[in-house]
């Protein structure tokens, strides 16, 4: 901290860290932004990239994690879900909110305390929390809100120099777990799609204040998978089939029922 308030202003300070109230040592306030993505897609770009790395290179995988052993660097991502591995349950899967939430060591249970203090922290401190899905959204707002350091930012990230980097840092070997591994998981990680939805809401109400013309296509509240999941939901019956099909509609709607509820 007394590193960080001695550097000449001003300067730009990149680090995955907890939120800290630097109010509370009597140093000023730093300006705080973000940007979060979908948690399901989070964690599996984190789950294949321990395993496999990018494309910067065939080996980068190995000095990443050399310690993983081979029965663990190829464990089916299904198994780990349904299995309930370590990797791929809770507290683990409580990654994102945490970092919004501080220091306290509640903000570490995945809950509601520490989802409404994240979401407070955001409200109070931070300039900006964009989402990884509008990106080019998110540039242009921080162009406009921060131009000393985001002065034509988006013309460089759509730059050949930039796609070319952007390209080697694509996870190697991910894919979609099973939509009903996906279930599983969705459910597990209800606090940090909780918070992700905040986040989105609020982002969509600053582009609107703001009076920035979109050049994203708008956000869902599901992912993709969470659509399929809703296509396989029986469409309502006619009243004269209803009766004859009633037992087994029953049992569908009780493995769809988490999905339509608020």
């Amino acid at each position: 901290m007394r590193n960080i308030s001695t550097i000449p202003q001003p300067f730009l300070y990149t680090r995955h860290v907890h939120f800290l109230n630097f109010t509370r040592f009597r140093i000023e306030q730093p300006v705080y932004i973000n940007i979060i993505r979908d948690p399901i897609n989070r964690f599996l770009s984190n789950y294949f990239f321990r395993r496999f790395g990018d494309w910067r290179g065939e080996q980068n995988h190995l000095i990443r994690t050399p310690q993983m052993k081979d029965d663990e660097r190829y464990l089916d991502i299904n198994v780990c879900i349904m299995e309930n591995y370590p990797e791929c349950s809770n507290p683990r899967l409580f990654y994102i909110v945490p970092y919004f939430c501080g220091q306290h060591p509640q903000c570490r249970e995945p809950g509601v305390w520490a989802v409404e203090r994240a979401k407070q922290n955001v409200i109070e401190n931070f300039l900006l929390v964009g989402i990884l899905e509008e990106l080019e959204d998110v540039l242009l707002l921080l162009e406009r809100l921060l131009p000393h350091y985001f002065s034509d930012v988006l013309n460089i990230y759509k730059s050949p120099e930039f796609w070319k980097m952007g390209n080697l840092t694509g996870t190697v070997k991910k894919h979609m777990p099973t939509l009903e591994a996906l279930q599983v998981l969705y459910q597990r990680m209800k606090y940090e799609y909780d918070f992700y939805n905040f986040i989105r809401d609020q982002f969509h109400l600053t582009k609107k204040k703001i009076g920035l013309k979109s050049t994203s296509q708008n956000s869902v509240h599901e992912p993709d998978f969470l659509r399929e999941l809703a296509l396989r939901t029986h469409e309502p019956l006619e009243e004269e089939e209803e009766e004859d099909e009633e037992e087994e509609d029953v049992g569908q709607e009780d493995a769809n029922i988490w999905f339509v509820q608020p």
